[in-house]
């Protein structure tokens, strides 16, 4: 019985958390709505996985690197960590990405842009290529 599968992937989850705290995306940010979050997901993908073994579609895989551990048929211990990783994953990546949406739609300084103003010594506007400015 071998646990290195499941000791990366609580490896892999205390990185997440890692990052979680140091750059507050998921559960530093609202503990209360990423468990909800969190838990959503994993119950949804663990009925998919459910009906994926009952389908005979999805089926565990014999390897050396597994406990053999299962919760239930075909469902061995590790997908509940794999599952966990791969929302808290996709929430990190979610929150990492609005951030730099909202810190990218954030107002500029009042320094001058040569993007989307007027070229004053040109006389053409910069967004349409237009000499003398947009049509009206």
């Amino acid at each position: 019985m071998s646990v290195l599968y499941l000791v990366a992937l609580a490896v892999s989850l205390t990185g997440m958390v890692v990052l979680d705290r140091r750059f507050r995306l998921f559960f530093w940010r609202d503990a209360r709505r990423a468990a909800i979050v969190l838990v959503a997901g994993v119950v949804l993908f663990l009925v998919w996985d459910l009906f994926g073994i009952g389908l005979g579609i999805f089926f565990r895989g014999e390897t050396s690197f597994m406990t053999g551990l299962q919760l239930a048929p075909e469902l061995p211990v590790e997908e509940v960590f794999f599952l966990t990783l791969l929302c808290y994953l996709t929430m990190n990546v979610y929150g990492a990405a609005s951030r730099l949406g909202s810190f990218r739609r954030r107002p500029r300084d009042t320094a001058p842009s040569t993007l989307g103003g007027s070229h004053s010594d040109t006389g053409m506007d910069a967004r349409t290529g237009i000499e003398g400015g947009a049509e009206r």
